[in-house]
């Protein structure tokens, strides 16, 4: 059955154990090639005494169907997947898998069965990515299509065969800290920014959203009578699309009660949309964002500071919490995080975690002395006494010394 990558149809025959694929503009170009090719696969049977003709007919042709049962190529698994990933994932896990089989690709013959894929030509793979790209580039890659792999052994028919063989070594990382900039050089941009600009910073910082949870907002979410705003995410581990009930408070409230009555465009069900008339945005004009990657550029730069994103204003608001002594219990309703186990990871990555705590605490014990009272802890004091530094002599008796 023909398939279709990218914009041309690929069809495909299974002769003698050997798959056959060819390129067609139309669907139709491919059918009609390969119901040709299969009549000249039959009239190529050698005779046989016509008490076993028949007998003989119907073995080639169960051996041929067998064959192509086990011979799915790995295009036909990826657009199934790809099918999948767009109705269930968020756009932009969407795109994110999309890329990682589009650069998968590059090196791997898509027409290639699935059964000859095999663990070390995706090592290979893996480590040219990490070489040309990163390791960290390299490791999403692979967990993508090790995520697409599991989907096919599960659901496909016939089954992708197991184990998995992207189940390899992960490639070395290197990360860099994530950059969260300081609470003055938010309300700097904010100073600069004008207004549905500064309606959409407050509600960032606020409610700690994630960009495209903002861009999808709609006035049918936000209760201003109660003061409650629902905020929907895709980001679950089934994709599935879940809200989140949280208060609105009183700032952002008189924010968003402003801009309710002085938006420009009112019949529109999203609160942010694209006010600019510009020759560029004309098609998005009075449309809801999908991006906006330009805006914290130009407002950064306005405002004087290093740049930052759209994202890192969550970041803030988490480490802002954190640094007012929240406990993780209470910043992970903020954060919506499912797992508290998340929320900890999170702000680990952030760089909140008790190193900094502990290594005070060790840098107070060594330079205190034995008769000092230690930092409180819990509201109460330790005495730390100095540990001696010279061996007893039972040690040194030991050894010789």
């Amino acid at each position: 059955m023909p398939y279709k990558r990218g914009k041309k149809w690929i069809a495909q025959v299974t002769q003698n154990g050997k798959k056959t694929a060819k390129r067609f503009l139309t669907k139709n170009e491919a059918l009609e090639w390969e119901a040709q090719i299969r009549k000249e696969m039959e009239s190529e049977i050698a005779p046989y005494p016509d008490e076993n003709r028949s007998i003989r007919i119907q073995e080639e042709r169960k051996t041929t169907s067998n064959q192509t049962i086990h011979t799915t190529c790995l295009g036909e698994w990826t657009n199934n997947y790809l099918d999948y990933a767009k109705s269930i994932f968020s756009e932009k896990t969407y795109k994110e898998k999309c890329a990682a089989f589009r650069s998968f690709f590059k090196s791997v013959d898509p027409l290639l069965p699935v059964e000859e894929l095999d663990s070390d030509v995706i090592l290979k793979y893996l480590l040219i990515q990490k070489d040309n790209r990163s390791g960290n580039a390299a490791n999403k890659d692979k967990k993508n299509l090790k995520a697409g792999w599991n989907w096919g052994m599960r659901y496909m028919k016939p089954k992708l065969p197991g184990p998995n063989p992207f189940i390899v070594e992960s490639m070395p990382e290197k990360r860099h800290p994530r950059y969260i900039p300081p609470e003055e050089d938010f309300w700097k941009v904010y100073e600069v920014a004008k207004g549905q600009e500064k309606i959409m910073l407050l509600t960032f910082l606020y409610l700690a959203a994630r960009r495209g949870e903002v861009f999808k907002l709609m006035w049918s979410d936000v209760d201003l009578k109660n003061s409650r705003i629902r905020i929907w995410t895709k980001k679950r581990k089934d994709g599935s699309l879940e809200y989140d009930l949280l208060p609105v408070p009183d700032e952002l409230h008189k924010a968003l009660s402003w801009w309710h009555e002085n938006r420009p465009i009112k019949d529109t069900e999203y609160v942010f949309v694209c006010l600019s008339q510009t020759a560029v945005n004309e098609d998005s004009y009075g449309k809801p964002f999908v991006s906006n990657q330009q805006l914290m550029h130009r407002l950064c730069k306005r405002a004087g500071v290093k740049y930052f994103g759209l994202h890192a204003i969550r970041h803030l608001t988490a480490t802002t919490l954190y640094k007012m002594g929240y406990r993780v219990r209470d910043i992970q309703p903020i954060l919506r995080h499912k797992s508290p186990k998340t929320t900890e990871i999170y702000l680990g990555k952030l760089g909140l975690d008790e190193l900094e705590n502990v290594l005070s605490d060790l840098n107070f014990r060594f330079k205190r002395g034995s008769d000092s009272e230690g930092p409180e802890k819990n509201g109460r004091s330790k005495t730390v006494k100095k540990p001696s530094i010279e061996p007893s002599t039972e040690i040194l008796k030991v050894h010789g010394l």
